[in-house]
């Protein structure tokens, strides 16, 4: 059974939600370090079973190969049965792999009429799917570089727009790692029309394969942002959030800033003990109205 089947589309979702305090920039902004620590060691486990389950009906899904410069990479795609010319969403995976939970997230933005697509970008440096605990799973994540993440993305945007997804209505949306990589890959391509990061790491050190941290990429960001991330996430402060949100402000980029009152990190991973149900419906609506509202749908 899919949970989001009778949720309100993106032009339903228009009146406030529960979420937001008029008045108060406390949890609604407007537009306008440790890997260890936090967002991963609050992740809960690295295999679990998804209990929102969406069906194939009226999809064409599964796996596929991305052709990279390098070699082909691996992958999900769901998209709708019939039609073309469908807008396309790629999904940026969480440390732990391309697994069932991040294959449904494909299937339930199919239903919505998107192009999803999941690159197994984490292929060369592992299969953080098999690794025996999170520290594991993030070791083989924090071994992707950069420069290899945005080849495999622009790939992936390549392959997307050739299997009949309409290439000038391209976004990007991310979770917990992948979250970060919307950051990223934000600010390198001129073609995404939105980006959308679910609890994605918003401060990082500056190394020789993560070159610059997410604040140095704010003057490059090419399109609109909508950060969804939860109040009592260990990992990923309140304060610092808002410093981000600040540096896009000077910048005049658009940053729309949702944080979920006591919400921990990873609450909408329907399969880890993180998962809180009305925050992550809840996001889930403000995403397909956020990418609707830029063009992507």
């Amino acid at each position: 059974m899919n949970k989001h089947a009778d949720l309100p589309s993106a032009d339903e979702m228009i009146s406030p939600s529960p979420f937001e305090r008029p008045g108060r920039r406390g949890f609604l902004g407007g537009a306008g370090a440790g890997v260890a620590a936090g967002y991963t060691l609050a992740a809960g486990p690295v295999m679990a079973q998804t209990i929102v389950t969406t069906d194939t009906n009226g999809l064409v899904a599964g796996d596929v190969m991305i052709p990279v410069s390098d070699r082909p990479i691996p992958g999900y795609r769901a998209r709708p049965a019939s039609g073309s010319n469908w807008p396309i969403v790629v999904v940026c995976q969480e440390i732990f792999g391309l697994h069932e939970y991040i294959k449904d997230v494909c299937r339930r933005l199919a239903k919505a009429g998107y192009l999803a697509v999941a690159p197994d970008y984490y292929v060369r440096q592992g299969d953080p799917k098999t690794a025996e605990n999170v520290q594991a799973a993030a070791a083989i994540a924090l071994r992707k570089p950069d420069d290899e993440l945005n080849r495999d993305l622009d790939a992936t945007c390549a392959w997307a727009a050739s299997d009949g997804g309409n290439g000038d209505k391209l976004a990007i949306i991310g979770f917990c790692r992948g979250g970060r990589n919307v950051w990223e890959y934000s600010a390198q391509n001129p073609r995404l029309k939105a980006g959308v990061a679910f609890y994605g790491p918003v401060a990082n050190p500056a190394t020789s394969i993560t070159p610059r941290t997410i604040q140095q990429l704010v003057p490059d960001i090419k399109c609109p942002i909508l950060g969804l991330y939860g109040e009592a996430d260990t990992g990923i402060p309140v304060e610092g959030l808002r410093q981000m949100e600040a540096a896009m402000q000077a910048a005049g980029k658009s940053f729309t800033l949702v944080i979920y009152p006591a919400a921990p990190h990873g609450f909408h991973a329907d399969y880890r003990p993180s998962y809180r149900r009305e925050a992550a419906e809840d996001a889930w609506r403000r995403m397909l109205a956020f990418l609707k509202a830029h063009g992507v749908g």
